[in-house]
């Protein structure tokens, strides 16, 4: 978000040719190779064409799956790494091991001000990333993020 100031109402990123093109294009595969071998099954015709459509498309499906979770996960591991360091820096302590990956992930848009207090809180009451985000008053940009 280089164009300004991060907020709740506009700290999601989309990556358009990923979420709207590819996952349209993938979704229109599979539907496609499905009406298609059921088609095959119903006139008859040889099955192999049709079965391998499908299965093609089953893997096109996997592998759009697979590219965008093996990035997330070691986003969180940085993530996290990075905001425990910054915990230590604020606090001389550790993030509570209460903490989840995804509370973590939302504590990093906290102000430095925030930050330590707001960890407290999340751990003590065990709160949702959106809540989390949701009682940030002072925003820190993650321009970085995937």
């Amino acid at each position: 978000m280089k164009n300004g100031e991060q907020t709740y109402a506009n700290h999601r990123r989309m990556h358009p040719l990923f979420h709207y093109v590819f996952s349209l294009l993938a979704l229109i595969l599979l539907v496609t190779s499905i009406v298609e071998l059921i088609r095959s099954l119903q006139s008859g015709e040889q099955l192999l064409p049709s079965f391998l459509f499908l299965l093609i498309s089953i893997i096109v499906i996997i592998v759009f799956l697979l590219i965008r979770t093996y990035p997330l996960k070691a986003q969180d591991r940085a993530i996290r790494a990075e905001e425990n360091l910054r915990h230590y820096v604020l606090t001389q302590k550790l993030l509570d091991t209460r903490l989840t990956v995804g509370q973590i992930a939302a504590l990093r848009f906290a102000s430095d001000e925030e930050f330590p207090a707001l960890c407290q809180k999340a751990a003590d009451g065990q709160w949702s990333s959106d809540t989390i985000k949701k009682s940030i008053k002072s925003w820190r940009n993650d321009d970085y993020r995937i």
